[in-house]
């Protein structure tokens, strides 16, 4: 018997809906963007390689989860619980987290400082990653 097929937008934005619980869910690789995830339960659950451009995540708990290698350009993770989130790789320019809760989360550290995530999250700037480093 094959693998499951993968979710698609419509129906995780219907899970949204009805539970706002996406926890330990697997959405590797979906299109996600623009898709509000605000107060969402995210953690644990695997959103590498998805196309994350323009979603929120405000106030969303992403304790645990995977972003590896998503596209979050202009995503908005303002007030997120991220806990050790994994974020290695992510395309992040233009996102911000302001008053986010960030502890032991992994960035993409080589075209991010953390001087410069923990600055845009006290200001709410955006944040703009070094295109020198680009992997």
């Amino acid at each position: 018997m094959g693998s499951p097929r993968p979710l698609t937008k419509k129906q995780i934005m219907d899970m949204i809906a009805k539970t706002g619980d996406l926890s330990d869910l697997d959405m590797r690789g979906v299109d996600l963007s623009g898709v509000c995830f605000d107060g969402v339960d995210l953690s644990r659950a695997k959103l590498a390689e998805c196309n994350l451009a323009r979603a929120s995540f405000r106030g969303a708990d992403l304790s645990q989860a995977s972003m590896w290698h998503a596209d979050c350009k202009d995503a908005c993770f303002d007030e997120a619980i991220m806990e050790e989130t994994d974020m290695d790789f992510c395309y992040l320019e233009g996102a911000t987290f302001r008053n986010a809760r960030v502890k032991k989360a992994i960035f993409p550290v080589n075209r991010i400082s953390l001087n410069q995530i923990n600055h845009c999250i006290k200001t709410g700037r955006k944040l703009s990653m070094d295109r020198s480093r680009m992997d």
